[in-house]
């Protein structure tokens, strides 16, 4: 069994002393990269898609960072008594384990978290809760409880706690019960979906996120840049970034638009056809098991709430929402009209 090392002021060390390497989080243009306005069509059937959508929302709302909240989740997970491995605290709650180094270096600075080595594993460390910090979880289940009463206006009292145990279904067992509030539920389950769909486009250079960006070309191309933006309902810079990772992995080429010579348009290349498929692939597989970890009626159940958190911000996405759960009957994988389009697409080829 491979040991890692988990070093108490940043970084991760193998066996042998060599630095792994650690999936880069999610940086805040990620973050808030969403804008209002009409979601696009083909991608409302996706969980996953409305997920990210309302954590950009609620993140748009927050009161403070993301660490923040990290900082928190670790101070409620130790209420519950000591944790006998910081790296294994990490992998529950789902943070990144260089990031969890700096969280629980500022926990342990204020003197609310004390680290101490495991005397039965001296590669590990002993996470416990002080005095401090249970004042402080005390005093962040009040603002959380208050937060969440804000994010979660929209919803009645009974489909609070229903969004609540269908978001926990999305977490790794070990979590479910590590996790409190909605707030900081939509942030978990969001990360996860997001890691596990990357994984299956683990060498290929792709990522969940280009599923959007390449469908919306191939029925739209050329297509100018602004005009990608808004279809997909993003942020002029989001949009930049996205666009300039297709184009340097050969998957977009900037042209002139046909309408307007004075301007560029964007158009899938041949390569571009190809990746589409496999990104498409890895979103039904997604997809699949998304519906497979919320359990019967639990995929449509999610997405109507979903739907109507982002109501107020997206004009139609509580009917759009229910448009996807017609389009998805009986015995098919939790799909769009878009998805479809893509299964279509690889039929043909």
């Amino acid at each position: 069994m491979t040991i890692v090392r988990v070093e108490p002021g940043g970084g991760t060390r193998g066996p042998h002393g060599e630095t792994e390497p650690q999936p880069q989080p999610q940086t805040q243009a990620e973050e808030t990269a969403e804008v209002p306005g009409a979601l696009p069509e083909a991608l409302t059937g996706f969980v996953g898609y409305l997920l990210r959508r309302v954590f950009a929302q609620f993140a748009a709302c927050s009161d403070g960072p993301e660490d923040g909240s990290r900082e928190f989740l670790v101070l409620d997970a130790l209420t519950g008594g000591d944790w006998a491995s910081q790296l294994d605290l990490a992998e529950r709650l789902g943070i990144n384990r260089t990031l969890m180094v700096g969280v629980v270096d500022r926990l342990e600075g204020r003197g609310q978290v004390r680290r101490a080595r495991n005397p039965d594993n001296r590669r590990q460390y002993i996470l416990s809760l002080t005095d401090e910090g249970r004042s402080a979880v005390a005093a962040g289940r009040h603002a959380v409880a208050e937060r969440d009463a804000r994010l979660t206006a929209a919803l009645t009292p009974e489909q609070v706690p229903r969004l609540n145990t269908l978001l926990a279904r999305l977490l790794p067992p070990g979590a479910q019960d590590l996790v409190q509030g909605t707030g900081h539920l939509v942030a978990q389950a969001h990360h996860r979906l997001r890691r596990l769909g990357d994984e299956k486009l683990a060498g290929t250079g792709l990522r969940v996120r280009h599923y959007g960006p390449l469908s919306l070309l191939a029925t739209s191309g050329p297509c100018p840049q602004q005009r990608l933006a808004q279809e997909l309902s993003i942020s002029g810079p989001a949009t930049s970034q996205l666009v300039d990772e297709l184009v340097a992995g050969g998957m977009v080429h900037r042209g002139r638009d046909p309408h307007d010579r004075r301007r560029h348009a964007l158009e899938l290349t041949e390569l571009g056809h190809t990746q589409l498929k496999r990104v498409a692939e890895a979103v039904g597989l997604l997809a699949a098991e998304t519906a497979e970890l919320l359990g019967p009626g639990g995929a449509d159940e999610l997405r109507a709430l979903l739907g109507r958190l982002l109501e107020p911000a997206h004009p139609g996405a509580a009917e759009a929402t229910a448009t996807a759960r017609r389009d998805c009957g009986p015995g098919r994988s939790p799909c769009t009209r878009g998805a479809r389009r893509e299964a279509r697409l690889r039929a043909e080829d």
